[in-house]
C-alpha cells in the first residue's frame, strides 16, 4: 500500500503563491495517476485537477484555470500542485489522492492526509 504524503501548505497573503507537494516515502508515484482535491470551510471536496502517468492532466475547474498547474516532477517521483494568484476563496485543505490506472478515469482508491492552506491579509 503506498502512503500519500502532502506538504507545502501554510498562510499566504492573497496574490501570494504555494506549492504543494505530494509524496510517498519509501517509494515513487511515477507509476500512478494522481489527483489533488481541495475541500473548502462548510463545502464538499472537489477535484483540482489529476495527472496522468503520461503526464496529461484533464481540465479544471474555472475558478482554477490559469492559476493551478498540476504536474510530475519524475526524477523525485512526486507530484506538486502549483497554485498562483492565490485568492481567501482558495482557503480549504489539500488532499492528494491516488486513482488506480494510467489515464485518471477511475474513482479515487486512497487519500493523503490533507495539508492546509489559508489565504488571507
Amino acid at each position: 500500500q503506498v502512503q500519500l504524503v502532502e506538504s507545502g501548505g501554510g498562510l499566504v497573503l492573497p496574490g501570494g503563491s504555494l506549492r504543494l507537494t505530494c509524496a510517498a516515502p519509501g517509494a515513487t508515484l511515477n507509476y500512478y495517476s494522481i489527483a489533488w482535491f481541495r475541500q473548502a470551510p462548510g463545502k464538499e471536496r472537489e477535484e483540482i485537477s489529476c495527472v496522468s502517468t503520461f503526464g496529461d492532466s484533464p481540465n479544471y475547474p474555472d475558478s482554477m484555470k490559469g492559476r493551478f498547474i498540476i504536474a510530475r516532477d519524475n526524477a523525485k517521483g512526486t507530484v506538486y500542485l502549483q497554485m498562483n494568484n492565490l485568492q481567501p476563496e482558495d482557503t480549504g485543505v489539500y488532499y492528494c489522492a491516488r486513482k488506480p490506472g494510467t489515464t485518471c478515469s477511475r474513482p479515487v482508491h486512497s487519500w493523503g492526509q490533507g495539508t492546509q492552506v489559508a489565504v488571507s491579509s
